[in-house]
C-alpha cells in the first residue's frame, strides 16, 4: 500500500485531484450512495430546478458497468497519462496557468454540453486536453494501428475519424478537440504566430491560490517551432513516451502508441 500511496502522491497535484474525483465519484454512484440520475448534466435540472452541482458530477461521473468498466478504465489512465505530461511539461511551475485551461476548457465543455443535451463530460474535457498536448508536440511522430505513422499534431482528428468509420457517435471527441483548439488558438496561435492581441490571461486569484513556483519536473512538450521564442518562458522539452484514445459511444477502443 505504501508504494501505491507514494505513487497517488507523485502525480502532479491538479492531475491528482481530477484523478482523485474521477475515481470517487462514479464509485459513489456506483454504490447507490448518491442515485446516478444527479450526476448527469440535465439542463432543465441544472437551469430551472438550481442543480448547480452537475455540471461538475457531470465531468467526474462516467457509468461505470460491466460492458464500460474496462473503457471506464482506459480512460482512466488516458487521463493520468495526459494532463500529468502537460502539467509538468509545458504548465512546469505554472499551476495557475494550468488550472486556468482547464477551466476555460470546463467551461466551454458545459455551455456546450447544456446547448447540446450532453449528459458526460468526462471524455470532452480529457479529448481537449489531448489536443493541446498534441499541438505542443506537434512534431513528435506517433504510431496507430496497422503501422500508420504521422505527427502528433493530427492526432486527435485520427481518433475522431477512425471512431467515426467504425460506425458509432463522435460527439464526444469533437467537442473536445474544437475546446482545445480554441484555447490553443487564443492562448498559442493567435498572440505568438499571428502578432494578435491575447484574449486569455490567467486571474490574479489562480496566483494567489496557486503560485508560480521554481524547480519541479520538465520536459514535456514543445511549442511548434514558430512559437518557440515567443513561449520558451513557459516551455520545457522532452519525450511523452505512449497514450490511448476511447470512445464512449459504443465502447470500442483506439490504442495510439508514441515513439521517437
Amino acid at each position: 500500500m505504501s508504494d501505491l500511496g507514494d505513487w497517488f502522491r507523485s502525480i502532479p497535484l491538479i492531475t491528482r485531484y481530477w484523478f482523485a474525483g474521477s475515481i470517487a465519484v462514479p464509485l459513489v454512484g456506483k454504490l447507490g450512495l448518491v442515485s446516478p440520475v444527479n450526476l448527469f448534466l440535465w439542463p432543465d435540472a441544472f437551469i430551472h430546478r438550481f442543480q448547480i452541482w452537475r455540471p461538475i458530477t457531470a465531468t467526474f461521473f462516467f457509468p461505470v458497468g460491466p460492458g464500460t468498466g474496462f473503457l471506464y478504465l482506459v480512460n482512466l489512465y488516458f487521463l493520468y497519462q495526459y494532463s500529468s505530461r502537460l502539467e509538468t511539461g509545458a504548465f512546469d511551475g505554472r499551476p495557475a496557468d494550468y488550472m486556468f485551461m482547464l477551466l476555460f476548457n470546463w467551461i466551454c465543455i458545459v455551455i456546450t454540453g447544456l446547448v447540446m443535451d450532453m449528459q458526460l463530460l468526462m471524455i470532452p474535457l480529457i479529448m481537449s486536453v489531448l489536443y493541446v498536448w498534441a499541438q505542443l508536440n506537434r512534431d513528435m511522430i506517433v504510431s496507430f494501428w496497422f503501422g500508420t505513422r504521422f505527427k502528433a499534431c493530427y492526432l486527435p482528428w485520427v481518433i475522431l475519424g477512425f471512431n467515426y468509420i467504425i460506425g458509432g457517435s463522435v460527439i464526444n471527441e469533437l467537442i473536445g478537440n474544437l475546446v482545445g483548439h480554441l484555447y490553443f488558438f487564443l492562448m498559442f496561435k493567435y498572440p505568438m504566430d499571428l502578432g494578435g492581441r491575447n484574449f486569455l490571461s490567467t486571474p490574479q486569484f489562480l496566483y494567489r491560490w496557486l503560485p508560480n513556483r521554481r524547480g519541479g519536473v520538465s520536459g514535456f512538450g514543445v511549442p511548434p517551432a514558430s512559437m518557440r521564442r515567443a513561449a520558451e518562458d513557459q516551455q520545457g522539452g522532452g519525450r511523452h513516451n505512449w497514450g490511448q484514445g476511447f470512445r464512449l459511444g459504443d465502447h470500442s477502443a483506439v490504442l495510439v502508441d508514441l515513439t521517437d
